[in-house]
């Protein structure tokens, strides 16, 4: 087996990997969370900053971001993957009832999606009759290639979960440097802040790279530019802000 080939091609592990099938992923969970909550929690600690508040108030508001925020994206992605779930459902009763009702008509949607992958004659023929002989095959393949639903359901709770996780996780970083205020000044907390939440954003461009095309470190400058740029503008918008009201 090659160096470079992600998994072995011998007939047992193939027909392992087969039955195993296609495992639900929540990569797009995490990153959609982590990216929102670095983004955010230092969006608001970048905008306080430039409005020179106290460390308390950027504590306070990055705080309650952390929580209220991160649920509310945790609650939006379960309802939004509940809502695919639901229409999967909708969809599969859907098809159970026109093969119940009119076969005919269903096999000939088989046969033209058959054709159109270049089956044709006995073989489109045959094609048609074994996959139709199973109700549970004919509706998996109606759902997939009429409809393009997922092979795979994901759980809306650990979608939901592994977001409000990675939201939390990740928009704490730009928070932890001002937990010290103690010991540093506002500003050079800010400094710590910056660095420490452009790692975050690299980091998880550079894990997003791992299933995509993108080298790791075009990904990870893509994501760090990304947030960077959402940050400087709301350190602008504070500052701007502060100049106006005269806090």
């Amino acid at each position: 087996m090659h160096a470079d080939i992600e998994h072995s091609h011998r007939p047992e592990e193939i027909a392992k990997r087969l039955e195993d099938g296609p495992q639900a992923n929540y990569l797009r969970d995490w990153v959609f969370g982590g990216i929102d909550g670095a983004v955010t929690t230092f969006a608001i600690v970048a905008g306080v900053a430039g409005a020179a508040l106290s460390t308390n108030v950027i504590l306070i508001l990055g705080a309650a971001n952390l929580l209220a925020d991160g649920f509310s994206m945790a609650a939006g992605n379960y309802s939004g993957v509940k809502a695919e779930q639901d229409d999967y459902h909708r969809l599969r009763e859907m098809e159970l009832r026109h093969i119940a009702i009119t076969p005919e008509g269903e096999r000939e949607e088989v046969r033209q999606i058959f054709a159109a992958k270049g089956f044709e004659g006995d073989d489109l023929e045959r094609a048609v009759e074994i996959i139709t002989a199973s109700h549970e095959r004919w509706v998996k393949v109606m759902l997939e290639e009429e409809h393009g639903a997922p092979k795979v359901e994901r759980s809306p709770k650990i979608a939901g979960l592994v977001t409000f996780l990675a939201f939390f996780v990740c928009g704490a970083v730009p928070l932890v440097p001002f937990l010290f205020s103690g010991f540093i000044t506002q500003p050079h907390a800010m400094i710590a802040a910056t660095i420490m939440t452009g790692a975050v954003f690299f980091g998880i461009g550079t894990l997003k790279s791992k299933w995509s095309t993108a080298r790791w470190w075009v990904s990870g400058l893509e994501t760090f530019a990304i947030g960077m740029v959402a940050a400087g503008t709301a350190y602008g918008v504070g500052a701007l802000l502060k100049s106006w009201v005269g806090v």
